[in-house]
């Protein structure tokens, strides 16, 4: 389950630390944008320690790399993977041929550092390119556990503002979810990019919510409690959703072969929304639906 992805600098020793206590459900320490070309070895050194002295028992570790083009992602990987993070996000990833070349220097990392811990990928979608063959890319190696849109670099490959709004990316979201979900893996959102705009993160969460998405990253701590909810089941599907179930079971009873509650009829994809509903809750709530 990721409802928040929590992008955290990995030149900050302070972050990292308390990366954990967050309430994110991922923390992805970043060696790319949020780290200046003079400090990647440092960040790398910081990240290396965080991950073999620090336990993150209630969250996700993602190390986001840096891009396949520049002189920093080998080193990232060799050094990085033997620690076992729970998945690697590779960016500005444009094609599966990105995703070979990096699972390939993956495996010689594993094997050289002795370890018995699968690293999983989470592709960064930010270019034209990327978002077209989307579902190429999600759908090319086993290691790949989800897709995670960036759109501020695909805007401005685009030549397209960025907007509070978000109208901009509409079509980029709903490619991406398609691609993620044929694929069989998670789609998560792109972060809101305004801080201080609590109300505006709260509209655009639940506008990737309404388009399918698993979860969304955020740049910003404060961000984490409003995802986390607006991406967690209400007390009101929790309740449909047993409903649901009790329809069907009533029906059972009663030899019918139609079901309906409150007037609609039941079918296959009500039930699975249904059963997906309980499931998070479970997740959730330590078992308790």
């Amino acid at each position: 389950m990721r409802r928040t992805a929590l992008f955290l600098p990995g030149n900050n020793p302070n972050m990292l630390i308390n990366g954990g206590y967050l309430g994110a459900d991922s923390i992805i320490f970043d060696l790319e944008d949020a780290v200046s070309p003079d400090e990647k070895d440092a960040a790398r050194i910081l990240i290396r320690h965080a991950l073999s002295s620090l336990k993150f028992e209630k969250c996700e570790i993602i190390v986001r790399i840096n891009s396949l083009d520049t002189s920093f992602w080998e080193k990232d990987v060799e050094e990085i993977v033997p620690l076992g993070p729970d998945a690697l996000m590779p960016t500005k990833v444009s094609d599966p041929g990105c995703i070979h070349k990096l699972a390939a220097k993956m495996d010689e990392a594993e094997k050289r550092g002795g370890s018995t811990k699968r690293v999983m990928l989470i592709p960064l979608i930010e270019t034209a390119l990327g978002l077209e063959n989307s579902f190429a890319i999600a759908s090319c190696h086993e290691r790949i556990a989800a897709l995670l849109l960036g759109a501020e670099d695909l805007t401005a490959d685009l030549r397209a503002p960025r907007t509070r709004e978000g109208g901009e990316i509409a079509y980029a979201r709903n490619r991406l979810v398609c691609a993620a979900r044929a694929a069989g893996v998670d789609a998560l959102d792109t972060p809101f990019p305004l801080i201080d705009d609590m109300e505006g993160l709260r509209q655009d969460a639940l506008l990737a919510k309404s388009f399918g998405f698993s979860g969304k990253a955020v740049i910003s701590p404060r961000h984490v409690n409003c995802v986390n909810g607006i991406f967690s089941p209400s007390d009101a599907e929790i309740e449909y959703a047993h409903q649901v179930f009790e329809a069907i079971e009533t029906a059972k009873k009663q030899g019918k072969g139609a079901i309906s509650l409150g007037g609609k009829m039941i079918d296959a994809p009500i039930v699975e929304r249904a059963r997906k509903v309980l499931e998070t809750a479970k997740e959730l709530q330590g078992g308790r639906t």
